[in-house]
């Protein structure tokens, strides 16, 4: 329910869709978009309530490793494209069983060290 969520809520802001659910061997990415020139990551956290921590606080370092390498495995299979991209998270909040909220953090972090793409 989330992802579907974020998805049509990307699309409404004008981002473009390539795929859902990229795995590789270190991971899997949620979402896939293209905004403008400007590949976008997208990991969607879906809670049902926030009492103490922002579901984007779930993005911890250990998620954010994995997300990075597995993006680099997803510009691999496009041989290396040069092309700017950013890592954003969508946070889905939940009431009763339906989206009560969406919240769109763009470039919420840089790509893990040691990586590097140039």
């Amino acid at each position: 329910m989330g992802e579907r969520a974020a998805k049509k809520f990307l699309k409404r802001a004008g981002m473009r869709f390539l795929t859902a659910n990229f795995r590789s061997s270190r991971g899997e990415i949620d979402l896939v978009f293209r905004d403008g020139d400007c590949l976008v990551f997208v990991e969607v956290k879906t809670r049902s309530r926030e009492d103490w921590t922002r579901p984007a606080a779930a993005v911890d370092a250990a998620k954010k490793l994995h997300l990075s390498q597995t993006a680099l495995d997803y510009l691999k299979l496009l041989k290396n494209p040069r092309v700017a991209f950013r890592f954003d998270i969508v946070e889905v909040l939940l009431h009763q069983d339906r989206v009560a909220e969406v919240r769109h953090l763009s470039n919420a972090f840089p790509l893990s060290k040691p990586y590097r793409y140039a």
